[in-house]
């Protein structure tokens, strides 16, 4: 069903108007700015390679890893098949047990994906790292991994991880695990709020994130919060497509992400693909988006050209 061109002609008469308005302050100390940033990168760094990426196409970012039938969602053999696959980006979700061990779990209980009942946090990790995770309803061989195994693989094949911090777990200490295996060009740490970026910006100033932008000027606020510029990935969120949005961040030298992830029946995921043509993913990289977040990392991975180009142009 093609409704990105019908929505895209609609949304291109809106950004013609107010693509002039957007903050000339932003523009003018753009080069100044990313000069004074990218010289205190190296060569190799994550930052680099997203300005590569976004250069030469985008990519795919596997959500939760990328589950599907037989594999569990946050687990490392599921990133691994993922990545298999074509994937390269792949969000996962980081929680703390009671004795300060950080694993991979997305909901506060274990009932829905895993063997087990209760609330994870209040378990020590030696009982969590025994617990098979369950695809589909179905219980697996495979079991909770730690965030340090799991960026020991990210390091191995040189995988970019998103990390989402959940509620049991702190950024601090999701920091300290990263600087620990020397990870840091490895992952970007997602954030939601203003403060959160803040946090994230004082406590890993070299280190990369998301950060949620709606308009331009949210850049100069974050910035105003101590992110550099060279360290953001703007969020574009779930529901619109604005390519007047996109367009602008580009200008900036900023990377766009924009998920078309969600509920089944309602996420773009399912509306792109239900004319089994797949051409409105490569419409978003060619509108301005960097990542997208997506529920079907391998049939976009397979269906875009783009990201093979990246993947090999920008050592990934």
């Amino acid at each position: 069903m093609r409704l990105l061109p019908l929505l895209l002609g609609a949304t291109a008469i809106f950004a013609a108007s107010c693509s002039n308005s957007v903050d000339e302050n932003l523009n003018n100390n753009s080069t100044e700015d990313n000069n004074s940033q990218t010289s205190t990168v190296s060569q190799n760094s994550l930052q680099n390679k997203f300005n590569c990426i976004r250069e030469n196409g985008g990519l795919a970012a596997a959500h939760r890893g990328g589950p599907r039938r037989g594999y569990p969602e946050n687990a490392l053999e599921t990133l691994q098949a993922s990545y298999d696959n074509g994937a390269r980006v792949f969000e996962i979700d980081v929680a703390e047990s009671k004795d300060g061990v950080l694993f991979l779990l997305h909901d506060t209980s274990l009932d829905r994906t895993t063997e087990a009942e209760g609330v994870a946090r209040e378990l020590d990790w030696k009982e969590l790292k025994k617990v098979r995770l369950k695809a589909n309803g179905e219980i697996t061989s495979f079991t909770i991994p730690s965030l340090k195994d799991t960026l020991k693989w990210a390091k191995a094949n040189n995988a970019i991880l998103e990390l989402d911090k959940k509620r049991s777990s702190k950024f601090e200490a999701i920091i300290s695990e990263i600087r620990k295996a020397d990870a840091e060009d490895n992952v970007v740490l997602i954030t939601y709020t203003y403060d959160q970026a803040a946090e994230v910006a004082r406590l890993a100033p070299d280190m990369m994130m998301t950060a949620s932008v709606s308009d331009p000027s949210d850049v100069k606020t974050l910035e105003g919060k101590g992110v550099k510029r060279a360290n953001l990935i703007a969020w574009t969120g779930t529901d619109t497509l604005n390519p007047g949005l996109w367009s602008d961040l580009n200008e900036l030298g900023i990377e766009v992400a924009f998920g078309t992830l969600g509920r089944r029946g309602q996420r773009f995921d399912d509306t792109f693909w239900e004319d089994r043509d797949g051409s409105e993913y490569d419409e978003l990289i060619e509108n301005g988006v960097t990542l997208i977040a997506t529920d079907y990392s391998d049939r976009v991975s397979k269906h875009l050209k783009v990201d093979d180009i990246a993947i090999e142009k920008c050592n990934l």
